[in-house]
């Protein structure tokens, strides 16, 4: 059985339970993109946006790299993939499941 950091897991659901990070991480599924036009995509305001960011960076599902004055976003494949597999496993049978330890 594998063992994930739950903490690591509640970080990341966390940060995917606010509407504008989903879309933020829908826009990022097409590939790197400069922050100026991630902000496109909403009505709001450019701290707003750094905010977003940062939990999503937090949370490790984006990354970021800096070029002159811009900032550019990608999405964290490595993250993305054990979210995946945690939801895979906690969604499926298994004898360790705690169904089979209740009476």
């Amino acid at each position: 059985m594998k063992k994930y950091n739950i903490d690591e897991k509640i970080l990341v659901f966390k940060a995917l339970s606010d509407n504008n990070r989903l879309q933020i991480i829908d826009i990022l599924s097409c590939g790197e993109m400069c922050a100026c036009n991630i902000l496109e995509s909403f009505n709001i305001t450019q701290p707003t946006l750094s905010h977003h960011m940062k939990t999503l960076i937090d949370a490790k599902l984006v990354t970021s790299r800096k070029e002159a004055n811009w900032i550019y976003y990608s999405l964290n494949k490595d993250t993305i993939d054990e979210l995946n597999a945690f939801i895979n496993y906690i969604s499926s049978s298994k004898d360790d499941c705690i169904c089979k330890n209740i009476n």
